[in-house]
């Protein structure tokens, strides 16, 4: 019988290695064959995660989240609700018409995420921290600790290491879209050192967390003054809110107001009306959207499976991919096949907005940069392009993530389905303010150096948090 066996990992074509026998445990997996010899330096005694569990790995809940209005309302935590260092977003969230008791979060529950582009996402729940009812989506897998033998809070730090990182690359199975099991999560394999070295651990992350709370409230607040200042150069004053109470919500309008256009009372609320009424009131003409752009189109459905390497297929950009601060994040890429019908089609140029179409982010907008042009972009997704002897692509880029623009986007929004969205005919017929090109120029530098700072605050984060990772690594590898 053959003592060892010569293989070449799927993802590295020019990487030939012979694995001995020995190594046959678990999963063949190249991959997975070199992550554990290149991760076994390790200065501490390890441990399998499946032998620190107090109880059996459970999958979370399948329903539909809906809107979540007060922080009494117990809130339904997603992948998506996770930010890439396990944090859980500071928004609203969502909440669900019924809710199984069993899928309520305790305090210290671990949550991995187990399939899609988010696979290997970690978050330790933290009642102090998030104290409000919490219960978790069924793309998650909870897990239990034996806190006599590890703090939660280590495995949360050893989640946001290189080697860790390494691994969910090394043993996520790529077939349909990546995904790690139940089991596979328990077979993780880490250093389990003394509490001593534990809490060391821990304690260094922590300071990086709470540098990275520090800056990112800093970079909001940047953030947060963009719209002031919009409105306040395109001299909109928006109408104040009301009280959302059943005696604002009923009220009469006259036929002649609604013909043409949808019947639904949602579309006509007072508060609507009154905000359009003051964005005729800017200092400059109002034009519909459609008058000062020339291209805006819905991407591309796929057709069939997605390509599983480059040479095979364009990146796509996905709703996934557009981040909320207005960036394209392309850390998790999945690839069309090149004869993929229209695919020509739907190619992104430099500095077309894409706006979310539909879904729980439909509105939300980012601007295409240089490293992505040539991508091909998805179908709950408009690419937008203006006419440039009318309007400046990044004034209108920062015109279509502001208030004004939002507004009217919550407005057009319906639910045909189980997915909000807006349609193309809405979206053309927003009303814009449109100052001279020399003033929306002005106004556009105004909010890019904004950004800037509140960008540079971000990546001081991530320096920060790669340096804890770097000493983290330094106390537990050889």
């Amino acid at each position: 019988m053959m003592s060892n066996l010569t293989i070449s990992p799927t993802l590295n074509k020019n990487k030939v290695f012979i694995l001995n026998r020995s190594e046959l445990v678990d999963r063949w997996d190249p991959l997975l064959v070199l992550y554990k010899r290149e991760n076994q330096s390790f200065k501490y005694e390890t441990k399998r995660l499946k032998n620190l569990l107090v109880s059996n790995p459970e999958y979370g809940a399948g329903e539909i989240g809906i809107q979540r209005k007060t922080e009494t309302e117990p809130r339904y935590i997603r992948i998506t609700d996770i930010d890439e260092f396990g944090l859980l977003s500071s928004d609203m969230g969502v909440t669900a018409k019924t809710i199984d008791q069993k899928y309520f979060l305790e305090d210290n529950d671990f949550l991995f995420a187990r399939s899609g582009a988010t696979v290997g996402k970690a978050y330790l729940h933290k009642k102090d921290l998030v104290p409000y009812p919490c219960f978790y989506a069924g793309y998650m897998i909870r897990y239990r600790l034996n806190e006599k033998e590890i703090l939660p809070e280590y495995l949360f730090a050893i989640t946001q290491t290189r080697f860790y990182k390494n691994w969910v690359k090394a043993i996520q199975r790529p077939a349909g879209q990546p995904n790690i099991n139940a089991e596979e999560y328990k077979s993780l394999t880490f250093p389990l050192p003394p509490f001593e070295i534990q809490k060391k651990v821990v304690k260094i992350f922590s300071l990086a967390y709470e540098q990275k709370k520090q800056n990112e409230a800093a970079a909001e607040e940047l953030l947060a003054s963009i719209d002031d200042y919009l409105l306040k150069e395109l001299g909109v004053v928006l109408p104040e809110q009301t009280e959302n109470n059943l005696r604002i919500r009923i009220f009469t309008t006259s036929f002649t107001k609604i013909t043409g256009q949808r019947y639904d009372p949602t579309y006509h609320r007072l508060n609507y009306e009154k905000f359009i009424n003051s964005l005729k009131n800017s200092y400059f003409k109002i034009c519909k959207l459609k008058d000062i752009i020339l291209f805006l189109d819905y991407g591309l459905m796929p057709t069939q499976d997605y390509a599983f390497i480059e040479d095979e297929g364009l990146p796509m950009i996905r709703v996934t991919n557009i981040m909320k601060d207005g960036y394209i994040n392309m850390d998790k890429v999945e690839y069309i096949k090149f004869n993929t019908p229209k695919l020509k089609d739907k190619i992104v140029q430099e500095n077309d907005i894409l706006m979310v179409q539909c879904g729980n982010t439909t509105g939300k907008c980012a601007m295409v940069t240089k490293e992505f042009v040539g991508y091909t972009y998805g179908s709950f997704s408009f690419a937008i392009r203006a006419n440039p002897k009318i309007a400046n692509q990044h004034f209108l880029f920062y015109l279509l993530a502001s208030k004004i623009i939002q507004e009217q986007l919550n407005r057009s929004i319906t639910i045909t389905s189980v997915r909000p969205n807006t349609s193309k005919p809405e979206v053309e017929n927003f009303l814009i303010p449109v100052p001279p090109i020399d003033k929306q120029k002005e106004i556009a530098g105004h909010i890019t150096d904004i950004r800037k700072q509140a960008q540079q605050l971000k990546d001081k984060t991530n320096e920060a948090l790669k340096k804890a990772s770097g000493e983290i690594e330094r106390i537990l590898l050889n």
